[in-house]
């Protein structure tokens, strides 16, 4: 059976290589892998894998550098997967251009989720068009219209609370920084007026979610960005605890 997707694991500890070769090829994946940073940037090269696993953690060149050389040229999903928690280093590694940031310990079902959301947009990426008209929950977004329904009701968004969801739709379940946002939305002189961000994110909750107070579409990364969820929270399934 062909498999659906060829990844490229940057990861040099090999127990979780190991877990993840085991966990990702019974999903139908082909995996491959790398312990250091320069062979992740050769294999990829050499390789031309369909998605990139990177840790940031990796001894000689780190993750952040194997990021940025291979952005250079390599223009499909990366993952990163790594234990640090600091906002600092999840920006960074998305300002470099990472497209996710999934932090360890973490569950095989989180990852699996975060995996189906880049394999959606390598799809995009290979039709070569953006989607136009798109559909989370009750809520449809037709950027092609721009006309946003609820439940089959039209919703009335001033111009800036269009721009932001649609901003945040054109990269359905990705993590979009708070300085990404602002330079889309409010252009490059306001990417240090994070506040703005808060109060039209408040008003575009207050419209879309069900509960505004308990958000389950416009998700918060906390000190990072903001995510338009792609879909429902998967199940629990095995989790790593390394």
């Amino acid at each position: 059976m062909r498999p659906r997707a060829t990844l490229l694991l940057i990861e040099d500890d090999p127990q979780i290589q190991r877990f993840l070769a085991t966990a990702l090829e019974a999903h139908g994946y082909a995996l491959l892998t790398a312990s250091t940073g320069e062979d992740g940037v050769q294999q990829a090269a050499l390789r031309q894998p369909d998605i990139l696993i990177v840790d940031l953690g990796l001894p000689g060149m780190s993750g952040f550098d194997v990021i940025r050389r291979v952005r250079e040229w390599f223009s499909r999903p990366l993952l990163v997967l790594s234990a640090r928690v600091r906002e600092t280093d999840k920006v960074t590694a998305l300002d470099l251009g990472a497209d996710d940031y999934l932090c360890k310990p973490f569950g095989i079902g989180e990852l699996l989720a975060r995996l189906r959301v880049a394999e959606r947009h390598l799809a995009r990426l290979a039709g070569g068009q953006e989607e136009a008209r798109i559909e989370v929950g009750d809520v449809v977004i037709d950027l092609a219209a721009r006309r946003v329904q609820r439940g089959g009701r039209d919703l009335h968004l001033t111009p800036i609370e269009y721009q932001l969801l649609a901003t945040l739709a054109r990269h359905r379940g990705k993590v979009v920084t708070h300085q990404q946002l602002l330079r889309e939305v409010w252009g490059a002189a306001h990417v240090e007026s994070p506040q703005y961000l808060r109060i039209y994110m408040r008003a575009l909750r207050r419209k879309i979610e069900a509960d505004p107070a308990r958000p389950h579409l416009l998700l918060t990364e906390i000190g990072v960005g903001y995510r338009l969820a792609d879909e429902a929270e998967p199940p629990g399934g095995a989790n790593m605890t390394i």
